[in-house]
């Protein structure tokens, strides 16, 4: 990672540096310049966010300085945004959104013309055009600004079509929440169209309540009004779209690995699973690892992100691969993670096997996990701090086979993740606990 780009894409706190007019305007410039020459064509789409108008204006400025032809896809989803850059044939797909994140965040996301996110080499290539003082605009001919007419339904008809076999879904009982952010239009259009009875939360932006108390951030809401309501199924989506988490009939709230599980079994019954391989980040629960080993499926860990899971999966030739939060890739409909076309596919794997959630998620058990995050002041590597590194491997010893730690900084917050895993709750959280309370004691940031 560079000094601008994270794990995924610029990221902070909006009006702030990084996320401010000032750096939109320079990015936009500096996008062309990237261009190395050619007249480009760029989309753009934000989530609900306050501060999404104002980054998207200087970026478009930037653009526009540069004699780009840009084009505005208004509040969707950024795998709307992968998807419509392949569709109009767009040198690049631009997201304002901090996803998950409160609504104090905001963040840059950039697509290839592929809709895929950049390679660390070339968000690094673009960072030192950014970072670089820039000089006059390399054009006197102005950039133009056009609205995507029908963006909304140029997405929904992409991903109806990639379920053809959901017609009709008279008599099922969905609850939605949309998190206060980029689905809130969409989703509703998509399972109102397969006949669904919905039940509708966080589809009432104001700018603020981006992901607070809702979304796949907070699916307990969701899973009480599941089960008031009678629900089949509960479908909570984070910020900006790219994320599943989804509740049962029970209201048991189900994890992304959980998803993944499900997803890998009705695959590969349909004969679908292309080389018979998941693949996962280091933060998937033990548990998927042993059902995905039960179904006979070769099971790959890498390091945490969801460009990561896509390049391993390109290389190795798998069709499904995702994270534990719930961002999973189909790829055989899409090159980066939905929650939608997530949701749908859901629903497809009910449809195949006639049976309700609460049944499909015991192909896989779930390892207790603890997960504390650390705020921390600096990000020195672990494994030079002698302190850290002891009580981890204290830790891994006394835990023997029974269980696992993780110990990790993470890509977009200011804070240590430490992740323990094991047979008994009691035990790893005392052990997390101990964990956290060195890395605090060393890095801690007050």
């Amino acid at each position: 990672m560079g000094e601008l780009f994270g794990t995924d894409g610029i990221r902070g706190i909006a009006n702030k540096y990084p996320l401010t007019p000032e750096m939109g305007l320079k990015l936009g410039r500096s996008i062309a310049r990237f261009a190395e020459g050619r007249q480009i064509r760029v989309i753009i789409g934000r989530d609900t966010r306050l501060s999404g108008p104002m980054l998207e204006c200087a970026l478009e400025a930037g653009l526009m300085g540069e004699g780009v032809e840009v084009l505005g896809a208004g509040v969707i989803p950024t795998p709307a945004v992968a998807y419509l850059t392949r569709e109009l044939r767009c040198h690049f797909g631009l997201v304002i959104s901090a996803s998950h994140n409160p609504f104090e965040y905001n963040g840059f996301k950039v697509f290839s013309s592929q809709g895929t996110k950049l390679t660390e080499h070339q968000e690094l290539k673009l960072e030192k055009i950014i970072l670089n003082p820039l000089d006059e605009p390399s054009t006197l001919d102005m950039g133009t600004l056009s609205e995507v007419k029908g963006a909304e339904d140029l997405y929904v008809g992409f991903l109806r079509g990639c379920y053809r076999e959901i017609e009709r879904l008279e008599g099922l009982r969905l609850v939605l929440d949309c998190a206060n952010g980029a689905t809130y239009i969409v989703a509703p259009m998509v399972f109102g169209q397969v006949g669904a009875s919905l039940d509708l939360l966080g589809v009432e932006p104001d700018g603020r309540n981006i992901n607070r108390g809702c979304g796949s951030q907070h699916p307990h809401h969701l899973a009480s009004k599941v089960v008031a309501a009678g629900a089949s199924l509960g479908l909570a989506f984070d910020g900006d779209g790219d994320r599943l988490v989804a509740v049962d009939e029970g209201g048991e709230i189900l994890t992304g690995d959980q998803l993944l599980a499900i997803f890998a079994n009705v695959l590969k019954e349909q004969g679908k699973l292309d080389n018979n391989i998941v693949v996962s980040t280091v933060m998937s629960n033990i548990g998927l690892k042993i059902a995905l080993s039960n179904m006979g499926i070769r099971h790959v860990a890498v390091q945490v992100g969801d460009r990561n899971v896509y390049q391993e999966m390109v290389r190795l030739g798998s069709v499904l691969g995702g994270e534990e939060s719930g961002h999973i890739i189909l790829r055989q409909h899409h090159c980066t993670g939905d929650g939608i076309l997530s949701a749908l596919q859901l629903l497809a794997a009910m449809d195949y096997f006639g049976k309700p959630l609460s049944e499909l998620k015991k192909v896989m058990e779930v390892f207790p996990q603890v997960l504390i995050n650390v705020p921390v002041g600096r990000k020195p590597p672990l494994e030079e701090i002698g302190q850290v590194k002891a009580v981890i491997e204290k830790v891994e010893r006394e835990l023997g086979g029974n269980g696992r730690v993780l110990v990790r900084y993470s890509g977009t917050e200011s804070v240590c993740r430490v992740m323990v895993e094991g047979d008994s709750r009691d035990r790893i959280n005392a052990y997390a606990q101990e964990i956290a309370e060195v890395i605090a004691k060393l890095l801690g940031d007050n």
